[in-house]
């Protein structure tokens, strides 16, 4: 009798297995697509930091030229992507020939040039995961067309709701929301600039970030949609045939 049982029970293991594997790869998907949202909002279109630039007036508060702001971004940018190795970038600010950047932004910018590291690592490992999720899945025979779509919707509740957490506090207070982000992912208070002396937070006011955390959420939820109506397609075209 207990031999009889033992090919149910390893099939009921298998697949616990296999939906724990789904959970994994849906997980990893929305991972990356969150990077992938920060990369494609910071790094896809420059036109957006002119246009937020000129929103904020930053030309009169820096005394420059629009060429010479691009210019100090596209570098700024550069650097945190880790295409070049130091911060320093001689412009035109208030008249005076000089470095845009000083040792405070220096140290600052190199942590969130971490984070920007770290954010790749973590895309990279969360592609990794959802390859060997999937293999495993095809492996094992899995009904993919039923597990990948229900983990997805799981996942995606979950990740909607603390979207929309952050969403509603973001636009109750986003100075709150702006001030805890850095005190859990800074030991420090390098983060907190002085406009009088410091030309970066100038350029970079709390409003730009506000508009780009909309930005971001707007493509990370516009992906997730439509990966949505694809998690459905397998049930409706099942359905369809059941009907037939």
């Amino acid at each position: 009798m207990e031999n009889a049982k033992y090919p149910a029970k390893r099939s009921n293991t298998v697949t616990k297995i296999q939906w724990l594997a789904g959970v994994v790869l849906a997980v990893a998907v929305i991972a990356v697509v969150l990077i992938s949202s920060f990369e494609i909002a910071m790094y896809s279109d420059f036109s957006v930091y002119q246009k937020e630039y000129e929103k904020y007036d930053v030309l009169s508060e820096l005394d420059m030229t629009m060429d010479d702001v691009m210019y100090v971004t596209h570098e700024m940018m550069a650097y945190l992507r880790g295409d070049r190795d130091t911060l320093s970038v001689m412009t035109t600010v208030e008249g005076k020939e000089q470095d845009f950047f000083n040792e405070q932004d220096r140290f600052h910018m190199g942590e969130v040039k971490d984070l920007f590291a770290g954010g790749l690592n973590i895309r990279m490992g969360s592609c990794i995961a959802a390859v060997l999720c999937l293999v495993f899945l095809l492996a094992t025979r899995a009904d993919i067309r039923k597990i990948v779509p229900r983990s997805y919707q799981a996942a995606l509740t979950l990740s909607a709701a603390v979207a929309a957490f952050i969403g509603i506090a973001a636009v109750i207070d986003f100075n709150a929301v702006f001030v805890r982000f850095h005190h859990i992912f800074f030991d420090n208070d390098q983060w907190i600039f002085d406009p009088a002396t410091d030309y970066m937070i100038r350029m970079l006011p709390e409003g730009l970030f506000y508009d780009f955390v909309i930005r971001i959420g707007g493509i990370f939820l516009g992906i997730l949609g439509i990966l949505f109506v694809a998690s459905l397609i397998p049930g409706y075209l099942h359905k369809k045939k059941k009907n037939n």
